[in-house]
């Protein structure tokens, strides 16, 4: 079973590098920000699209009757934003042709093969949900703070989990107007009051030393702190 969590620019792509697109099972997004989502288009058009993926012989591809069409799990309002970008060249029904769309509510529990997801609300520009992801087998339990400003909410909502992938967007906090981010430091301390088992930091600009990143985040939690690198993987 294969569960794809937000799906920014330039993730299609990286995907395809991990794995066949058309084994992934289920998409869950965290918010509805293009850099979390915007990379559902060309992942439609390849499930639309693609020669396999025909009712019909196409090429050295038989033809099927049971095309992949992986579920997905947005926020509310996600079937408008979809239909209002993808309808700007008059396909708004993309991401719905291609997906089992389903939007979910801050108290929904999703049963995904063997993963149990549950959601809660953090503070962003958008409305934005924190994730965790409990394995229904082993008992390991992974959250993903979203993208969010300094709060408690993600620090209960993580308390005690084995793995706290958090974004670490800011190298200073900003200075003015409403707080959208954390940064690296910030990270580092909703990891420590949420007693992470695991701590690792993502979502902050490349012209940004990840050394200086990954040091000012273990600063602030207290123990070791690991980088989000493409192709990484982590065991719970």
């Amino acid at each position: 079973m294969t569960m794809l969590l937000d799906c920014g620019n330039g993730v299609f792509g990286k995907l395809r590098a991990q794995i066949d697109f058309v084994d992934v099972d289920a998409v869950v997004l965290s918010h509805l920000h293009a850099d979390h989502f915007l990379d559902l288009i060309p992942f439609a058009y390849a499930l639309i699209y693609a020669p396999r993926q025909q009712p019909v012989p196409v090429h050295r591809w038989p033809g099927t009757d049971d095309p992949a069409r992986p579920r997905l799990y947005g926020p509310p309002r996600s079937l408008d934003t979809f239909r209002q970008v993808t309808g700007a060249w008059n396909t708004p029904d993309l991401i719905e042709d291609a997906f089992a769309v389903e939007e979910y509510s801050p108290d929904s529990v999703l049963e995904i093969g063997p993963l149990r997801v549950r959601f809660h609300p953090v503070p962003h520009f958008v409305p934005a949900w924190a994730v965790e992801i409990t394995s229904t087998v082993t008992g390991g339990r992974f959250t993903f703070g979203a993208d969010c400003c300094p709060n408690d909410a993600l620090v209960e909502f993580a308390r005690d989990t084995d793995l706290l992938l958090i974004e670490a967007a800011l190298p200073r906090a900003e200075r003015t107007g409403m707080r959208g981010h954390l940064t690296p430091a910030e990270a580092g301390d909703h990891g420590r009051q949420a007693n992470a088992k695991r701590l690792v930091v993502t979502h902050f600009s490349e012209e940004l030393d990840p050394e200086w990143v990954r040091e000012e985040a273990q600063r602030a939690y207290g123990g070791e702190v690991s980088v989000a690198a493409e192709g990484a993987t982590y065991s719970l």
